[in-house]
């Protein structure tokens, strides 16, 4: 295995790191940092919770010329955004590096995000409409840009936001170098990037196992509920983890507050999160449940992309999409930094045929479970035959 200096890595990053934990490069690290310094335009697949952030933030940092934006990372979300452009402050304040990142992203005040740029950052992290709004007023212009990152690429070059991307793509430099990326990225979508792309030279795709962090830390629970027992399932779930940080996650978007609602009913701390929440609520959301003052997160498939909130020691899906994209998506959310976590799913009888056909596609076990006595119980072994 390489270390961060076989990688190229400056010291100064590498001391940065190691003020955070991080000694050694992850896998997906490892395979893509060496060609992203290279120059290569590289869209490569990798599960959440993998650093995939510092796989384009540490070249963006090596790329930084004092005095213009040489790195654009084009994010779909909000919270996305403010994730990435947090990761790029800490790692300028530990590696005492004067790397500045700027957020200009929409549903925030455009005249302080002007403000913002004309402190000339070196690297500007935002979402397309935005961007493109502040090249059409003339506050920024794509001419000195070297690097452009799509994080989130495959909820990017999705039908709503593809024309947006294309438009913005149209307008950076041909020499610019292309980094794409996501927990699934699919060879339709580098495809439809190099398509996009003004670069002479093609978008490699790296794909890295799917199944390693799957079948790792995580470890996967079934449980058979009923549609309408699920929230009750849900509820006892909680009573008997009493997990310290769980994020729920549903499918319907109606069924987010539904959810929360009937556990707020009965005596469950937890707060939701959907697309049709307003910003602020959206943020008091996300920060009490990243400060453990709210332990317990429901939320849209939708609304959780990209959220990067470390010590989730429980996810639960209450539904089960046959798609293992999503399951990823989900899952992944748990057990990073080394650390265990719990995958719980609650189904019906239909649902619990779609998920073995899942099981086997990702190469993961996951194992029935029952609610019984106020614990979690493994069915036959540890439930008592009842008398006839």
């Amino acid at each position: 295995m390489s270390d961060f200096r076989n990688l190229g890595v400056p010291e100064q990053i590498i001391k940065a790191l190691e003020k955070n934990g991080i000694t050694i490069p992850t896998p997906v690290q490892e395979e893509v940092l060496p060609r992203i310094l290279s120059g290569s335009n590289t869209g490569f697949q990798s599960e959440t919770g993998t650093g995939k952030t510092l796989c384009y933030l540490i070249p963006a940092f090596i790329r930084s010329k004092k005095g213009s934006i040489t790195t654009l990372v084009i994010a779909p979300t909000h919270e996305l955004g403010s994730q990435i452009r947090q990761t790029a402050a800490s790692l300028a304040t530990d590696s005492e590096l004067p790397v500045t990142a700027a957020l200009c992203i929409g549903g925030a005040p455009l005249k302080r995000q002007i403000e913002s740029l004309k402190k000339k950052p070196d690297i500007l992290v935002g979402g397309p409409s935005r961007i493109i709004e502040l090249i059409r007023i003339k506050k920024f212009s794509t001419r000195s840009i070297e690097l452009v990152v799509l994080d989130e690429v495959d909820r990017l070059l999705s039908p709503e936001m593809r024309d947006t991307v294309a438009e913005l793509l149209s307008l950076i430099p041909e020499s610019a170098q292309f980094v794409s990326c996501s927990a699934t990225l699919t060879e339709k979508h580098t495809n439809i990037l190099n398509s996009l792309i003004p670069a002479n030279s093609d978008v490699e795709r790296i794909e890295m196992p799917a199944g390693n962090v799957l079948a790792g830390n995580i470890t996967h629970w079934v449980f058979h509920s009923e549609r309408r027992d699920k929230i009750d399932s849900l509820r006892r779930f909680l009573v008997a983890e009493k997990p310290a940080k769980t994020l729920v996650f549903t499918a319907v978007l109606g069924q987010v507050e539904n959810i929360t609602s009937q556990l707020q009913h009965r005596g469950i701390d937890c707060a939701a999160l959907h697309a049709k929440l307003d910003k602020k609520d959206r943020k008091t959301a996300i920060d009490r449940f990243r400060s453990g003052k709210t332990a317990v997160l429901v939320t849209s498939d939708l609304a959780a992309r990209g959220l990067d909130i470390p010590g989730i020691t429980h996810v639960v899906q209450m539904d089960v999409q046959e798609n293992t994209d999503f399951f990823i998506h989900r899952a992944g959310r748990t057990a990073r930094a080394g650390k265990s976590g719990i995958n719980a799913i609650f189904g019906d009888e239909f649902e619990l045929r779609s998920l073995a056909r899942l099981e086997k596609k990702l190469g993961i076990v996951i194992y029935p479970k029952a609610l019984y006595g106020g614990k979690v119980v493994t069915p036959e072994q540890d439930i008592p035959e009842q008398d006839s």
